[in-house]
């Protein structure tokens, strides 16, 4: 909480501890939080909004996601990951306007499968809306399925599949 690194060696990303100092703080019920600048999540908070439940995958993050759209440059000061901890609240992902995604779990797998799924939802709605109007999956369907496919048990399970078969397919990365 202090931003001492207890396990292995290297200098501290300020900005990584900045957002996730305070999100641990604001909900410890997280256990991890999941944030890259990935190519689709950039381009989808450049427009400054949530998405829309266009596929049965981005039911997942149906009235379970936020947006924070106060950028104020990189993140070094603690008071800017509280308030992105605000704008999370309960909710499992924000879109970090004009940065990226972050997402957040009661375990690893779940924050970062959801991290590769939200990242998919950004990529298929930039998609969608370059090739038309897309028709978004009516509320109550919404919302059947975010409860049927958003919990963290499915995610741990997903992202467990993932992580064999990578490992599987590349060993040398446990080296």
């Amino acid at each position: 909480a202090q931003g001492e690194i207890v396990v292995g060696q290297g200098p501290l990303n300020r900005a990584a501890f900045a957002i996730h100092a305070a999100l641990h703080e604001a909900r410890p019920d997280i256990v991890a939080a999941a944030h890259t600048h990935s190519t689709y999540g950039k381009a989808w908070s450049a427009l400054g909004r949530t998405l829309d439940p266009l596929s049965q995958d981005s039911c997942v993050f149906y009235e379970d996601h936020a947006l924070f759209d106060d950028f104020t440059g990189v993140v070094l000061d603690t008071s800017e990951g509280q308030r992105i901890g605000q704008a999370l609240g309960r909710r499992k992902a924000v879109i970090l306007k004009n940065h990226g995604i972050l997402t957040a779990g009661p375990s690893v797998a779940a924050a970062a499968w959801w991290y590769i799924a939200l990242e998919n939802a950004c990529h298929t709605q930039l998609l969608a809306e370059a090739a038309g109007t897309p028709q978004p999956i009516p509320h109550e369907v919404a919302q059947l399925t975010h409860a049927q496919i958003g919990g963290p048990g499915g995610a741990q399970a997903t992202f467990n599949s993932v992580a064999d078969i990578l490992v599987h397919q590349q060993p040398e990365v446990l080296q």
